[in-house]
């Protein structure tokens, strides 16, 4: 049962990645994307890693992916244009693409396994702490420092991406609020002597 459970979530995480990158309708490439997050949970449970599973069902379907659905579902873009955009770039796409695939072969058909993976393996598995815990103490206790860069690199790239797509709108108003606290009341304020029965 768990060999049939392994290769039927390993066929649907291929097939969600496929899907993902070759279906038209952009609704429809957010949904095998989250059958393909979905798929790899059920390959971490496998594993032992319930935390990690879970992680990436909460963080990734929960968040991103409901999160790219609904920005595609509420922009109004014009895929077609897009897709005439990407016709030009396919042939240095798929020339790229076949350069990393053969990276990959000539990384696999050179790969070796070491032969003391297996006992460390096995020390890990008859160590009586749960994975979460163990999770914690090797990312917080002996890569703690790695993992605090990591976040401040994301924290740059927000930072970076926040500030290279902010454009100010010169027909859009904004308040500032120097500007008003240090205004003069004279050049702000206008008295009007209205006469009795005149009106404004």
């Amino acid at each position: 049962m768990s060999v049939f459970a392994f290769y039927l979530f390993a066929i649907c995480v291929i097939g969600g990645g496929l899907f993902t990158v070759i279906s038209r309708n952009p609704v429809h490439s957010v949904l095998w994307l989250i059958l393909a997050f979905l798929s790899s949970a059920g390959l971490f449970v496998m594993l032992g890693a319930e935390f990690v599973a879970m992680l990436l069902v909460i963080v990734y379907v929960g968040a991103v992916a409901v999160l790219f659905l609904f920005v595609v579902m509420m922009l109004d873009v014009d895929f077609a244009e897009l897709k005439a955009e990407m016709a030009k770039y396919m042939p240095l796409a798929l020339l790229i693409g076949l350069v990393i695939l053969m990276q990959f072969v000539m990384a696999f058909g050179a790969w070796e396994s070491n032969s003391a993976a297996a006992d460390l393996r096995a020390q890990v598995v008859t160590i009586e702490r749960h994975n979460t815990d163990a999770l914690g103490m090797v990312l917080y206790d002996q890569y703690f420092l790695l993992f605090q860069l990591a976040g401040l690199i994301l924290l740059v790239a927000m930072i970076g991406a926040i500030v290279l797509t902010l454009r100010h709108r010169k027909d859009v108003k904004r308040q500032d609020v120097v500007a008003q606290m240090m205004r003069d009341p004279k050049l702000a304020i206008e008295l009007k002597d209205v006469k009795p029965g005149q009106g404004l």
